[in-house]
């Protein structure tokens, strides 16, 4: 019933929702649509949800009005509440962008609730009502009472047992929401709501005990087995003065950042002081660089948001299929310059199109968002488009290692292929920039994670053009403008490399590099290529680590043919396929993704080794 579903629902979208345009660049290979399943209901991409404004107001459903949370355990529930609704709105994933933000006044709601329990039943004290009035007087916000306030101090039996009970609560709020996000099921029962929550910031007190939590919770593993779980994922943002450094105040949760990476490939790291995320507030951790976990990002609102990030997020993407374009000019330069200018220009009209489907939509047809207002910026009066056009427009692009193979005889990692690299990516940009000015609608470049078009656009391309070496003589084509995963380089040299192009991007990409299993034993190794990626101003940066477990014993690591444990061959190889993990890559990724997971070459292996690449140098 699902895929029948799917099939027609394409068919009628191709048919009846779009121009011919459209229609034929999506047949021909030449620029793909994404999740055309969702276009005739005038779905959206994904968002960023102001959960701030949720937590403390409410919010209502289809069947009734939620309170806000008044403790720490019921805010850590209505998060997982919120992100599997709001995930049957729209197509793609849901984020939370300052998490640890965002729990500190439950932290001391928690906190406030223990410490009176306290003060009843441990110290015998009865002028509770007194003590509250002191520490909230009138006019006052029980949530805005630090837990580190000085009254607090004057009981310390009080003290030391709400201190220790909300750090309980915070850790099974934590650990609740990982296995709810991992067990509500979403569209249908299809799917698990596609989950990212952004945190490392928050230096208080009560921002500390949420970043610990959660990374806990990441290191323990959901389930009897305590498997890595695939959502959320976690990022944590990195950022100088707050965790980049001995001596800055939350170094030590960068450290168990660092491990729970190790074992668990989450967290990724988000550099808030990326150069591309210009103008945002350090005291408002709202327009701080945050990413919806595969890697989409929300740049400057030129519709008055600025940096703001919460409320906003990708509306749809269409992705540019380059080695497509570069064979149509004849494999020429200037010829594939121009017919790429034309294409960026049609992948505009054609985002256009989408646009104005989806806000020719009535309210009602995505009522939970438009209601609670999880896409801020809605005008009733003036319909969803006052929302929707905060959001960004992604003209994405596929294999730019294999184009400039089809065009110069070599990809990126030399110099000559880098020069046109950058004149490519460059013309993307600039492109948008104008379309942005005047259409004032945030397009942006997309370096898209494919992952199903990464095999279905190589299948289409060598069915017309052949099987051409270091092109189309495999399952798949290189995502975006990565590095291709059979290049035998190191971390800091694949940095060095995709660093020179990630700037072109302002509505998402991602950097990744390939190390052993082993890395939980040399954190240290880990922090080095972490804060190489920051420094060379990567915006999301990723470690792809193997992660096996034994589905028999539980052993974890990497499996090669059966567990070394108990000789077990029911293993379940758990890869990074997007900025997202994915289940067992054997059976979750079609034939391409399988391909390029195996064909990963270990980074680490190539330390010392330029090979005549450009920036080889540390």
């Amino acid at each position: 019933m699902g895929e029948a579903n799917h099939v027609m629902t394409k068919e009628y979208a191709l048919n009846y929702c779009m121009s011919k345009m459209s229609r034929e660049n999506h047949l021909n290979n030449e620029i793909y649509i994404h999740d055309l399943d969702s276009y005739a209901v005038g779905m959206h991409n994904c968002l960023s949800l102001p959960i701030d404004k949720l937590l403390e107001k409410g919010f209502n459903t289809r069947q009734t009005d939620v309170r806000g949370a008044n403790s720490i355990t019921t805010a850590f529930q209505l998060i997982a509440v919120l992100f599997q609704i709001q995930s049957l709105q729209q197509f793609g994933g849901v984020s939370a962008t300052h998490i640890d933000w965002s729990l500190v006044p439950y932290i001391r709601l928690s906190f406030l609730k223990h410490y009176f329990e306290g003060l009843k039943y441990i110290v015998g004290d009865t002028q509770g009502a007194e003590t509250y009035k002191e520490l909230v007087p009138d006019g006052a916000n029980a949530r805005d009472i630090s837990i580190i306030d000085k009254t607090f101090y004057s009981n310390e039996k009080a003290y030391e047992y709400a201190l220790d009970m909300t750090v309980k609560d915070t850790k099974q709020g934590a650990e609740g929401m990982y296995h709810n996000l991992n067990t509500l099921q979403s569209r249908s029962g299809n799917q698990l709501p596609f989950s990212s929550i952004n945190y490392g910031t928050c230096t208080s007190t009560e921002g500390r005990i949420v970043i610990k939590a959660l990374l806990e919770a990441s290191i323990e593993g959901v389930g009897k087995l305590h498997k890595t779980s695939i959502f959320p994922c976690g990022i944590f943002q990195l950022g100088e003065g707050i965790n980049r450094k001995p001596g800055d105040p939350n170094y030590d949760l960068y450290q168990l950042a660092l491990k729970s990476t190790a074992k668990r490939l989450y967290p990724n790291y988000a550099n808030i002081d990326w150069s591309g995320n210009a103008g945002y507030d350090k005291n408002d951790p709202k327009t701080y660089f945050s990413t919806m976990g595969c890697r989409t990002a929300n740049g400057w609102d030129i519709n008055g948001f600025g940096q703001r990030k919460d409320g906003r997020g990708n509306i749809c993407p269409v992705t540019i299929i380059l080695p497509t374009l570069a064979m149509e000019a004849d494999r020429d330069v200037e010829k594939f310059m121009e017919l790429l200018d034309k294409k960026i220009h049609e992948a505009r009209d054609m985002l256009k199109e989408r646009f104005e489907w989806i806000c020719s939509q009535d309210p009602s047809a995505a009522k939970f968002m438009y209601e609670n207002g999880t896409m801020e910026g809605y005008i009733p009066e003036e319909g969803i488009r006052s929302a929707l056009k905060h959001g960004t427009l992604a003209i994405g692009q596929i294999a730019l290692a294999e184009t400039l193979q089809l065009l110069v005889g070599c990809n990126h990692t030399t110099e000559k292929g880098m020069e046109l690299a950058k004149r490519i990516e460059a013309l993307f940009k600039q492109r948008c920039a104008e379309f942005k000015n005047e259409d004032r609608l945030n397009y942006g470049v997309y370096y898209t994670p494919a992952e199903n078009l990464c095999h279905t656009a190589l299948e289409k391309f060598r069915k017309k053009y052949g099987v051409i070496k270091d092109v189309s003589d495999k399952e798949f084509f290189t995502n975006s403008m990565h590095v291709p995963v059979w290049e035998k380089i190191d971390p800091f040299q694949k940095i060095n490399i995709e660093s020179q192009l990630t700037g072109y991007s302002s509505a998402g990409c991602i950097t990744y590099v390939e190390l052993d299993s082993d890395m939980s034993k040399n954190i240290s190794a880990l922090e080095t290529i972490v804060n190489y990626a920051m420094d060379k101003d990567i915006p999301y940066f990723a470690i792809n680590v193997p992660s096996d477990t034994c589905l028999d014993c539980g052993y974890q690591g990497e499996i090669y043919n059966e567990c070394p444990i108990c000789k077990s061959k029911n293993v379940e190889r758990l890869r990074r396929v997007t900025g997202y993990l994915t289940g067992d890559y054997k059976t979750a990724f079609n034939l391409g993704k399988q391909q390029e997971a195996e064909m990963r070459v270990k980074h680490n292996k190539y330390l010392g080794r330029v090979n005549g690449l450009i920036d080889g140098t540390l």
